[in-house]
Order: C-alpha cells, then sequence, then structure tokens
C-alpha cells in the first residue's frame, strides 16, 4: 500500500466523493423532471417505485467513492492508472444513460448505452479486484443494480414505442 499521510488520504477520499457525485449531478440535470416522464411510461409489474432511485443511487455512488479511493490509496493514480481510467470512463457513461432516455428520449440507444455501461463496470470491477479486491467487491452491487436496470431499461422500451425512440 502507497504510505500517504492521514490528510492527503482524508483529501483522497474526498476528491473521489465529489468525482462520483458530481457524476451524479450531472446525471441528476437530466433527470430534473424525470418524475413525470416516468410516470407516463407504461411499467412492468416487477418495476420499483420512482422514489427508489435516489436513495439507491446515492448509495451505489458513495460505494463507488469508496472503492476508487481503495484502488488510489493502494497504488496511487499513476500505478493504477488503467483500473482508475476505467472507473472514470464507466462514471461516465452512468451519467450518459440519464440523458439519453430521459431527456432525449432514445430507448434503444439508452439499452445498447446501459450494455456498455454494463460491461465497463465488469471490467472495472475486474481491474479493482486485481489492486484491491475488497474495491472490487464494492463495485458488485453496482453491477447488479445495472444488470436490473438493463432489463428495465429494454422492458420499458419495447413497452413504449410511443414516447421511446
Amino acid at each position: 500500500m502507497a504510505r500517504r499521510p492521514v490528510p492527503k488520504q482524508i483529501l483522497g477520499l474526498l476528491g473521489w466523493l465529489l468525482t462520483c457525485f458530481v457524476a451524479a449531478a450531472l446525471g441528476g440535470l437530466a433527470s430534473a423532471h424525470a418524475g413525470a416522464f416516468y410516470r407516463e411510461l407504461a411499467h412492468p409489474p416487477w418495476a420499483p417505485p420512482g422514489w427508489l432511485f435516489g436513495p439507491v443511487w446515492s448509495l451505489l455512488y458513495l460505494l463507488m467513492a469508496v472503492a476508487a479511493w481503495l484502488v488510489w490509496r493502494e497504488q496511487g493514480f499513476r500505478r493504477a492508472r488503467t483500473a482508475l481510467s476505467l472507473f472514470l470512463l464507466q462514471l461516465a457513461a452512468n451519467a450518459l444513460w440519464t440523458w439519453l432516455f430521459f431527456v432525449w428520449h432514445q430507448g434503444a440507444f439508452a439499452l445498447l448505452e446501459i450494455l456498455v455501461l454494463w460491461a465497463l463496470i465488469l471490467t472495472t470491477i475486474l481491474a479493482f479486484w486485481r489492486i484491491r479486491p475488497w474495491a472490487g467487491a464494492l463495485l458488485l452491487p453496482y453491477l447488479a443494480w445495472v444488470t436490473f436496470a438493463s432489463a428495465l431499461t429494454w422492458s420499458v422500451w419495447k413497452g413504449n414505442p410511443h414516447l421511446l425512440a
């Protein structure tokens, strides 16, 4: 493990938290008026209520930040460049999905993009696991949720051809 003074470790954690919650905020901008659109959509019976997404995503972003921090703390950005770059790439893909689905109403592109996101998350988990297994494990709930969200995206897209391209 890279030996860093405690203040630098705390700043590192705050930096990864900020990075993750900026991505969340970018997605949040896209979903600011998503509630009305989400209620307008036909959903499968297993779809969660709209209010559940905020708390789930908040927890997932927190877990993502801690996972990235653990990798950074273990090896620093230079030595963990590939793993942390993958992490940042999947974070950008995560934010993009909300724009595709809720702002641009592009169901097909949102489905394709979430499948790419899923692959990026899995690749990030594997890269993190090699450096710090606990960091990879912290991303497993995220992968599980995006797996569920992929099925939900497909179902909602197919069930709403008049609202989603």
